[in-house]
C-alpha cells in the first residue's frame, strides 16, 4: 500500500529522502473522497513509519504523536518528497511531505513522531 519510489537518498546519517508519484490507482484514494480524492492524513503516517523502519530507525517502534500539521492536500498525480530526520538521541522523528510544482516545493504536511524501543 506503498508508492512505487522514483528515487531514494541519504544525504547524511539520520536524514532520508523519498521521492515517488501519487498514482490514482492507490488504495488509499478509493472512497476518499469521491469529487477529490486525497490522500488521507493516516496514510501520510503509515509511509513515515514504513519509510523510517526500513532506512533509518530499524528496531524502534511507534510511541506517539507529538506534533502534526496538514496544510495542503496531497493529489493523485502529484509528484511528492518525503523527507525524514531521526534524531536517535531524543527519540524523535521528524518529517514533511513536500509536493512538487515545477521546480519549487511546497510543505504539504510535517510532525514529529516518538519511536521507542
Amino acid at each position: 500500500m506503498t508508492p512505487h519510489k522514483i528515487e531514494c537518498h541519504q544525504p547524511q546519517p539520520g536524514q532520508a529522502e523519498i521521492t515517488f508519484s501519487l498514482e490514482p490507482e492507490l488504495f488509499w484514494f478509493k472512497g476518499h473522497f469521491a469529487v477529490q480524492p486525497l490522500l488521507p492524513g493516516v496514510a501520510q503516517l503509515d509511509w513515515v513509519m514504513h519509510f523510517s523502519a526500513m532506512l533509518l530507525t530499524p528496531g524502534f517502534y511507534f510511541h506517539s504523536i507529538q506534533n502534526v500539521k496538514f496544510q495542503a492536500p496531497l493529489l493523485p498525480e502529484n509528484r511528492v518528497t518525503l523527507r525524514l530526520n531521526w534524531h536517535e538521541e531524543r527519540g524523535s522523528l521528524t518529517f514533511a511531505y513536500l509536493r512538487h510544482d515545477g521546480a519549487t516545493l511546497h510543505t504539504a504536511s510535517s510532525g514529529k513522531i516518538r519511536l521507542c524501543r
